[in-house]
């Protein structure tokens, strides 16, 4: 059994994309077009689907990835337990998180992680929150960084509260000393809010404030979003990190009452990690707090 050739139909479901495939795995484009085509004659049924700006999987190839994805993390798993019963160390993770967390959070763990497990490689994975739900479900990353919120029947180690604030135009008016804002004063606004499916934290704490403002806009990128405020396109909430560096474009105030997402670490279960993703958790455990600097 050559695992390198599903390690590569796997790679091929997340870029779909031959020549990136090619790229991320030190193949020439022929090279992955002839594993391909010897998968598909040995397995007896098409794998990809090749279209003009890519290439798509067969339904066929899809019910595969699961089991594919099991035998390949399985061998990994393998290969770093035999590393580490010789007292050496390697191993791959991927780790599924917010754009927020990756750049205000992650880098600076991720360089004291390597510098003290330099034979580990990692890879990041953003999305929104459905994206990485997904990704755990399906076992494309080790563990995610993620809101407790979509936690469900899976492990969740937190790390710290995420305030949320109203995110307000420069000029719009507040009473004098006003340091809060009071949610209920969202009713009826023009107001630009996160697409469901990319950060539920706002729906919810509008829905539990039964706050119903008037949403214009609905887009998946969050600086999108602080963009649209500054130009006066309506108002919105962000958490804290989220608005990291937009302080002097945005005004921003905590909201009243307190709203927070609780952020975390995500995983099915510890004993199912491999050794170099046991390693990475039990580091950020002990060391990663949030940080707004």
């Amino acid at each position: 059994m050559d695992l390198n050739r599903y390690r590569l139909l796997l790679n091929l479901a997340e870029t779909r994309n031959i020549t990136r495939t090619a790229e991320n795995l030190g193949y020439s484009q022929p090279g992955v077009s002839h594993i391909i085509k010897g998968l598909e004659k040995e397995m007896g049924f098409p794998l990809v689907i090749r279209e003009k700006y890519g290439v798509v999987l067969t339904p066929a190839a899809e019910l595969l990835l699961p089991r594919i994805r099991d035998i390949v993390t399985a061998d990994e798993k393998l290969e770093q337990t035999i590393y580490s019963i010789n007292g050496l160390e390697c191993g791959k993770i991927t780790i599924g998180t917010y754009s927020s967390v990756a750049i205000h959070l992650l880098p600076r763990i991720l360089s004291n992680f390597r510098k003290m497990h330099p034979d580990i490689d990692i890879y990041v994975r953003e999305g929104g929150a459905d994206n990485i739900v997904e990704w755990m479900s399906e076992k494309s990353v080790d563990f995610a960084f993620l809101s407790q919120i979509y936690v469900k029947g899976t492990e969740f180690i937190p790390f710290g509260e995420d305030p949320l604030l109203a995110v307000l135009p420069l000029d719009y008016k507040l009473q004098a000393g006003q340091e809060k804002f009071d949610i209920r004063k969202f009713e009826g606004q023009d107001f630009i809010i996160s697409a469901i499916g990319n950060d539920f934290d706002v729906h919810h704490a509008l829905e539990e404030s039964d706050v119903h403002p008037r949403f214009r806009y609905s887009v998946l990128d969050d600086h999108s979003i602080l963009s649209m405020v500054e130009n006066h396109l309506g108002i919105s909430i962000l958490s804290r990190l989220i608005v990291t560096g937009y302080e002097e474009r945005v005004k921003l105030l905590p909201l009243n009452p307190g709203s927070a997402r609780e952020l975390g670490i995500g995983f099915h279960a510890y004993e199912e990690l491999s050794p170099a993703a046991r390693t990475f958790v039990d580091y950020a455990r002990n060391n990663l707090r949030i940080s707004y600097d």
